[in-house]
């Protein structure tokens, strides 16, 4: 195991990596910003806020298995490359709206080109996934989870911010035409990267047999199951990023900037833990410890809900942000380290089915439930549901409680006390 915190990130291709995962993750983010404050001032209509969601997750969930197929079986740079330039093209398509129709009055063009987005998007997340154990070494995986889930996270915080200060300052079409620069950025770090391929072997065997293959293992590895399946549910019912328009502008009255500052300062909770995480050994009880992280996002989340001051709801989202940081990680590296890199675009597509959409899917609860319930019932039930998630994992997946450190043996084969 190094002891150089900063290892991972001297590598030259995980360099333009991270470029490449930073830029597209602050497209994303500032897209988000934009089209949630936007079609809400449209609709005035909390559910349309969760529709947003769906409309990515739909597509997203369609094809992330027959992805995590493709990955396995095509260079994974190249498929990142295609995917990135879709979402180039999306990112000019919402520029070109917005350009086209300054006082927008219809929120379906938006719709539209979100399920278009998310296509793609699933296809770049499971072959990232894959692609980071062709480029570090695999004494690095650690530490270059710990870097990919912080430089995700770093997104997160600047993303909204700058976002919600563009949008607040220059307006809808500058800050849209802002994510067309930084898409560009983005296709072009990916396009640097050189690498030498993982070699895989098609074989013959069936996309249906291939996807059994991936299912089996998981279902074997009850591990790697039980923690992708406690973040589905508490990022599914404990998010509340998808209701911030409603809290900024009806409940804390803090307008696009405070919007901006609510939906960054989960990421900046989350940047600071990774930093921390860099410079110390890997957690002795990992499962345990993420069992506890989650059940710290869910109290934050309640709070939140309850919180009627900017700066207390800005300090919950904060350290919600770095306790999910501390699950985000240990759940990465199970991954790089547990599996084997034959495997990794298939598990890499569930993962991505059940972390990549629980988010999208928690929008639309959201909003499902903020039409039903209101706004702060929404989150404070959400909270509470990831609680009992915790409680439950705990209950009926002891192996995960009792999980030590996950790290490689020097044959490769993961060392766990």
């Amino acid at each position: 195991m190094t002891t150089d915190p900063y290892a991972a990130l001297r590598v030259r291709p995980f360099q333009w990596f991270i470029v490449s995962m930073l830029s597209m993750t602050m497209v994303v983010q500032v897209q988000n910003v934009v089209l949630g404050w936007t079609v809400y001032q449209i609709t005035r209509d909390p559910l349309a806020l969760g529709l947003i969601g769906l409309a990515e997750v739909i597509p997203y969930v369609t094809v992330a298995l027959f992805a995590g197929y493709v990955v396995d079986r095509v260079d994974r740079r190249r498929v990142s490359l295609v995917a990135l330039s879709v979402l180039f093209t999306g990112s000019v398509a919402l520029f070109g709206y917005a350009v086209a129709t300054p006082e927008p009055t219809r929120v379906w063009p938006y719709y539209a080109v979100i399920a278009v987005c998310g296509l793609a998007r699933a296809f770049l997340q499971v072959a990232r996934s894959a692609l980071v154990s062709e480029i570090v070494p695999r004494e690095l995986f650690t530490n270059a989870a710990t870097w990919r889930s912080s430089t995700w996270q770093l997104g997160l915080v600047l993303g909204p911010a700058l976002g919600g200060l563009l949008l607040g300052w220059l307006g809808m079409r500058a800050t849209l035409g802002v994510t067309v620069v930084l898409a560009i950025v983005s296709f072009s770090a990916m396009a640097a990267i050189r690498h030498r391929p993982t070699p895989l072997d098609p074989g013959k065997a069936s996309v249906l047999e291939n996807l059994a293959e991936g299912l089996r293992f998981l279902r074997v590895n009850r591990v790697i199951l039980a923690a992708l399946t406690l973040d589905l549910v508490a990022v599914l019912f404990g998010g509340a990023v998808a209701l911030m328009p409603v809290f900024a502008s009806d409940i804390l009255h803090v307008g696009p900037r405070g919007m901006g500052l609510l939906q960054g300062a989960p990421g900046a909770g989350a940047v600071l833990m990774a930093l921390y995480l860099a410079h110390r050994r890997p957690f002795r009880r990992a499962g345990r410890t993420l069992l506890v992280a989650v059940a710290v996002f869910g109290v934050c989340i309640i709070g939140f809900g309850f919180s009627r001051h900017f700066g207390v709801s800005l300090a919950l989202l904060f350290v919600s942000g770095a306790a999910d940081n501390i699950s985000a990680v240990i759940r990465s590296t199970m991954i790089q380290v547990l599996v084997p890199p034959a495997m990794l675009g298939r598990i890499s597509a569930v993962n991505a089915i059940f972390i990549g959409s629980s988010n999208e899917l928690g929008a639309f609860e959201s909003g499902v439930a903020a039409r039903l319930l209101g706004a702060v019932p929404a989150v404070v039930l959400g909270g509470i549901v990831a609680l009992g998630t915790v409680g439950v994992t705990a209950w009926k997946v002891p192996v995960l409680r009792t999980l030590g450190a996950i790290q490689p043996d020097e044959a490769g084969r993961p060392a766990s006390s």
